[in-house]
């Protein structure tokens, strides 16, 4: 009897009706949810002509917003970036005391509310919090700054580096990167050689879902902005304040930028995803 260690590919059969039920079911779906809330903020944003639009990116307090969500998700992306590397490394190829722990560790933002995160800052870091006192002393202004921005958004978006490399890693095993320690190479050229070429796409992919996340976060970063126009207030932030103000081109003009990130990530998620099958 001969054995193949070939893959066998399972053809799955259903009816027509099925399949064009399950396939409208979809296609329906993504109508639904995905399309129309582009096409609505779109056609939103140009209600009033292309220079409304225009007027409405350029004006100052929508560049600041612009500004501040480019400048926290310039700062979260490597921070998470080199902590998601770190933690995926130490808990995929090491075994210690507490792994389990850190491994529960990094899913609470998952688990938490960004609202209840923001919260957390205010009571470490408000005038009446655990560090409020001292941070008053000296001056140092963390809720309603740009620092409490960066940090309430590096916290919610940590995950993600992390969760997507660690299942990558522990499938890989060690025998590589062994064998390479082996012949004499030390543990950063193991890194740049072996590690860093394996996990390429999944590191690509888990970065490109924190941007996403960085530059669209609203809960968390909405306890600790102190909403002050032209100095706190992030892209979402500034959509909700002008939709709020019935300046409806201005906010659908600032959410069709976000609208072109989700596109620009979907675009490339599907990119990444051939890219780590090929």
């Amino acid at each position: 009897m001969i054995f193949s260690n070939e893959p066998q590919t399972v053809h799955i059969t259903e009816r027509r009706p099925v399949r064009i039920l399950l396939t409208a079911v979809a296609l329906g779906f993504l109508a639904l949810f995905l399309a129309v809330p582009l096409v609505t903020i779109l056609s939103n944003a140009f209600s009033k002509g292309l220079a409304a639009y225009g007027a409405a990116i350029a004006e100052p307090d929508a560049r600041a917003a612009i500004r501040l969500t480019l400048m926290a998700a310039a700062i979260a992306v490597p921070a998470n970036l080199i902590f998601g590397v770190a933690a995926s490394w130490t808990i995929a190829k090491f075994d210690f005391f507490g792994k389990t722990f850190l491994m529960t560790l990094i899913d609470l933002p998952f688990t938490v509310s960004p609202v209840i995160s923001g919260l957390i800052f205010v009571l470490l870091f408000g005038a009446q919090g655990l560090l409020g006192p001292w941070l008053a002393k000296y001056d140092i202004k963390i809720l309603f700054a740009i620092p409490g921005i960066v940090l309430a958004t590096i916290f919610v978006t940590f995950p993600y580096v992390a969760r997507e490399l660690i299942p990558l890693m522990q499938v890989q095993g060690n025998d590589q990167e062994e064998a390479a320690l082996t012949l004499g190479a030390g543990g950063w050229r193991t890194f740049r050689h072996i590690t860093l070429p394996n996990i390429k796409w999944g590191l690509l992919y888990g970065v490109i879902l924190l941007n996403a996340r960085a530059m669209g976060e609203f809960g968390a970063v909405s306890v600790v902005s102190g909403h002050i126009r032209g100095m706190t207030n992030t892209i979402p932030l500034h959509v909700e304040i002008l939709y709020n103000n019935y300046n409806f081109v201005g906010a659908f003009a600032m959410a069709s930028i976000l609208a072109l990130l989700a596109l620009v990530t979907l675009i490339a998620k599907t990119y990444v995803e051939r890219k780590s099958k090929a």
